[in-house]
This record gives structure tokens, C-alpha cells and sequence, in this order.
């Protein structure tokens, strides 16, 4: 649902998403490595983020050092949500200080 033109319809399909996440988080990972729309992107880092699995940490890691604003936003808040100290520590390297700042 989320890859259609249908913006409502692609909506529909993030938010149906969003609270089954921690439930789908191969996938997830799977489909970011593989899509080319920014915006489904952003929406995937979003949602590995929501899904709270230390699966997703390599990923969120990454992205938190890049210069993608939109991928850079979600990884930093997926890290933060994950809360743990290989987390915290992710975000400390990647210049990110109390208040998601650099």
C-alpha cells in the first residue's frame, strides 16, 4: 500500500504498519536496502526506528552519520527510541548531544 501513487492510500499503509513494525523488521531492513524512492526510505527508517529491534541498530547507525537530512532525522530518532548503550553510543559518534542536536 505504501508504494502507491494514492497518497491517502500510502498513508493508510504506513499507519496500518506502524504498530505491526517490530513484527516485520527482516522485511523492513530488506526493502530499505533495496528502494530507490527517498520518500518510502524515510518512511522505512521510520518504521525500523518504531519497531524498537536491536536488528535495525547497524542501520540506524549508518544513517545517523549521513548527509541525507530525511534519512539522517529517522535513524537519529530510531536510535533514540532503541535507548540502549551501543545506541547512545552510536549517537555520541555520530555528533548527536542531549536534544538530538549536534
Amino acid at each position: 500500500m505504501m508504494r502507491k501513487h494514492d497518497a491517502q492510500t500510502a498513508e493508510d499503509g504506513f499507519h496500518f504498519l506502524l504498530p505491526r513494525a517490530a513484527e516485520h523488521v527482516d522485511e523492513l531492513i530488506a526493502d530499505f536496502q533495496t528502494e530507490t524512492d527517498h520518500g518510502l526510505r524515510c518512511w522505512l527508517l521510520e518504521l525500523l526506528g518504531a519497531a524498537r529491534s536491536p536488528k535495525a541498530f547497524g542501520l540506524l547507525g549508518e544513517h545517523a552519520r549521513s548527509t541525507d537530512d530525511g534519512l539522517r532525522y529517522w535513524a537519529i530518532h530510531g536510535l533514540q527510541l532503541l535507548n540502549t548503550p551501543e545506541a547512545r553510543q552510536a549517537l555520541y559518534d555520530a555528533g548527536v548531544r542531549k536534544g538530538g542536536g549536534r
